[in-house]
């Protein structure tokens, strides 16, 4: 009986050493370790990739996507966009019960429709549509043919940071009329903003649309 008792005290003194043991590694010394190592290497993704404007405030994560709309009349449901920013993909895939306005976000996804699925295509023809008239300006017309698929398509996710330099270059001249600013110069800030291929042969060039919005931004303000 003694025996039994003194066993049964013994292994349960075992396994609560082991469980502080495995608490203090696993549970402070480990995340310490990755969260130092991630603040020493990689402070600014460890910290989400944030994009902080000129004043110093953080407007968001390089990493997610954001609108650029009005705000909402009364009696309207879908926001206009605000044409005297970059636009980025559509957000279909984030559904009608989601808020993709600083970064608020409740929900994200594809649209999970197929190729051939007939609301796909009229959300396609009707967003090739706005892109042609919203960008198309005195002296400068917008060839429907040289709309990209990224202009007209939402991610996976719905939540896209970046589009294609085409789409970029179609948006230059509306938004140079929208903020006073000369084609060159907005051009120019589009190519300063345009990335490469990852390791120069993954992925495709890219345009991180809050990136290039804030230094629009910040262009804006020095003039």
């Amino acid at each position: 009986m003694n025996n039994s008792v003194s066993n049964t005290a013994r292994l349960l003194g075992a396994g609560l050493r082991a469980l502080l043991v495995l608490t203090l590694v696993t549970g402070v010394l480990y995340p310490l370790a990755v969260t130092g190592i991630g603040q020493g290497l990689f402070p600014g993704r460890a910290n989400g990739s944030e994009i902080t404007a000129a004043d110093g405030k953080v407007v968001g994560s390089s990493l997610i996507g954001q609108a650029y709309n009005l705000p909402l009349k009364d009696g309207q449901e879908t926001p206009e966009p605000d044409l005297k920013w970059f636009q980025g993909r559509p957000a279909n895939g984030l559904g009608t019960n989601s808020v993709n306005t600083q970064y608020e976000l409740i929900l994200s996804g594809a649209t999970n429709r197929a190729a051939d699925n007939a609301e796909l295509v009229q959300w396609v023809k009707d967003a090739k549509a706005a892109v042609v008239k919203d960008n198309s300006v005195d002296g400068y017309t917008v060839n429907p043919a040289d709309v990209p698929a990224d202009a007209v398509t939402s991610s996976g996710s719905g939540l896209d940071p970046d589009i294609s330099p085409k789409y970029a270059e179609i948006q230059v001249h509306r938004v140079a009329e929208r903020n006073g600013l000369p084609v060159a110069q907005v051009d120019k800030l589009v190519d300063a903003h345009t990335d490469g291929r990852q390791l120069g042969f993954l992925g495709e060039p890219r345009v991180n649309v809050l990136e290039l919005n804030t230094a629009l931004k910040a262009l804006v303000a020095g003039r």
